[in-house]
């Protein structure tokens, strides 16, 4: 379900869940550009990544998408991993995941420590839930996400063969088309850890 059908039904829900999206695909794409950067690759400087500005990160039709039918994406940043090499590239994918993942484990602190009311509770519950959300879709070995990079980093001649099908002009079609004929398991697969997250810092 899109985010839109709760601007109407909930619209204080859509604003909070709005901001943390925004919030986490920003620092998400900053961790990636930032990363390369201090690994000494300027490509995403030379864009005007390196920011931790929306405007420069969010994608016009991954931002729709996401209100319309509930998963969309934000603008890959631009690497060259001829100046990162295996390694680095590596860290440049994993950057963003593990700023989720960072965001995550600060809110559940807060949650432990913040003095209890309806709104901080939801909004910290939100902020967490997404950024447990977008760490685990990301990490997915699927094309185009940072998951399989990680993996063609890790088995450079799967890297090479990922490379070659991301280039192809359908690629991004075709995993789009994936991802939403397997959103079933995946979503299955996302629920299963964000319970696990939820249980272990006592909100489930």
């Amino acid at each position: 379900m899109g985010l839109i059908n709760l601007l109407t039904s909930n619209p204080t829900a859509f604003v909070i869940i709005a901001a943390a999206l925004v919030l986490s695909l920003t620092i998400h794409e900053f961790a990636h550009a930032w990363t390369a950067d201090r690994l000494g690759d300027p490509t995403p400087r030379r864009y005007g990544r390196v920011t931790l500005n929306p405007g420069k990160h969010l994608d016009p039709l991954g931002t729709l998408l996401l209100l319309l039918v509930g998963f969309g994406f934000a603008k890959p940043v631009p690497i060259n991993p001829m100046n990162l090499g295996r390694w680095g590239t590596l860290w440049v994918s994993a950057a963003g995941p593990i700023s989720n993942l960072l965001i995550a484990l600060v809110s559940a602190l807060l949650l432990k420590i913040v003095p209890p009311s309806d709104l901080t509770l939801t909004v910290l519950l939100t902020v967490l839930t997404v950024n447990v959300v977008l760490a685990i879709f990301n990490l997915i070995p699927i094309p185009l996400l940072d998951g399989s990079r990680i993996l063609g980093a890790l088995v450079p001649s799967l890297g090479r063969s990922l490379a070659q099908f991301e280039a192809m002009p359908f690629s991004f079609l075709l995993v789009m088309g994936f991802i939403f004929l397997a959103q079933e398991p995946i979503g299955q697969l996302i629920g299963t850890v964000r319970g696990w997250v939820l249980g272990f810092v006592g909100f489930v």
